[in-house]
């Protein structure tokens, strides 16, 4: 054989070698990665531990009040929520994100201190009826990086919540007493950034770290929630299995009426458990 065919035949051995490793990278890179599935369901609840402050007042700033829901109100700092979930791959690395849950309490109560609220003072020893309904939810889409047992996601998304605040009783308006009701009712959409991260320990057991976070500084419900949670998977059927989290969100929203202003801060942690189902 020639030198010149010689040549040829490394360059053409090298180009194949090449061409047969970026093959090889490529397709080890398209694996789905055993810490994601298909097509995963959950369905569940949250224990959730609540610690909720309201407070109101006038637009022009001088007048603002501030009451506990558990601390003044009564409400109890546990109740159960219910919770689902639901991921989508569309390829190997990518797909869709979707999340609610609901955070629905009211209470009565006599009071023990005054409370402004809504235009209206509540007297101590008044009886009164707090309410507080919060629905969050959410669409994302998640990019995933890494094939083997360990994955790390990116999700850019919206999120939709909605907050329905009252307050009725016996209340002192302009020095007169008599039955009163202050109520509050919006709702919002703003842009998500999400984080995550799975491990496959094995094919029944795997383990997750969540975290989000929404900001909307304009409109009238306006605000920001933080997010993170950290989770358990374990799946004693191939497509049926239990799933565990201890989450912990930070609420913070701010509402404009004509007249007066409300402001919700929350902090709810606490366990979850969901009936998963994977495909």
């Amino acid at each position: 054989m020639n030198q010149g065919n010689s040549s040829k035949l490394r360059h053409a051995s090298c180009a194949a070698l090449t061409w047969a490793m970026l093959a090889a990278s490529s397709s080890a890179f398209a694996d789905q990665s055993p810490a994601l599935d298909r097509v995963s369901i959950w369905l569940g609840g949250y224990w959730a531990n609540t610690d909720t402050k309201i407070g109101a007042g006038d637009n022009g700033g001088l007048v603002y009040g501030r009451f506990g829901l558990e601390d003044d109100l009564g409400f109890p700092d546990h109740k159960f929520s219910p919770r689902a979930r639901l991921d989508w791959l569309l390829g190997d690395h990518q797909g869709f994100s979707f999340d609610y849950y609901n955070i629905n309490r009211s209470e009565t109560k006599t009071l023990t201190k005054d409370i402004r609220f809504g235009g209206n003072d509540y007297l101590a020893s008044a009886r009164v009826k707090g309410k507080l309904d919060f629905g969050f939810g959410s669409a994302a889409y998640r990019w995933w990086f890494g094939s083997g047992q360990s994955v790390f996601g990116v999700g850019l998304g919206a999120a939709y919540y909605r907050l329905r605040t009252g307050l009725s009783g016996e209340a002192s308006v302009g020095g007169i007493s008599g039955q009163a009701s202050s109520s509050s009712d919006d709702s919002a959409w703003a842009p998500m950034l999400q984080l995550g991260w799975r491990y496959a320990v094995s094919d029944q057991f795997r383990i997750y770290i969540d975290a989000s976070g929404i900001k909307k500084n304009g409109g009238n419900l306006n605000g920001h929630i933080y997010n993170a949670a950290l989770g358990l998977e374990w799946f004693p059927w191939q497509n049926v299995g239990l799933g565990a989290e201890y989450g912990y969100q930070k609420i913070k929203l701010n509402q404009r009426h004509h007249d007066y202003y409300d402001d919700l801060n929350m902090r709810v942690d606490g366990p979850s458990l969901f009936v998963r189902f994977r495909f």
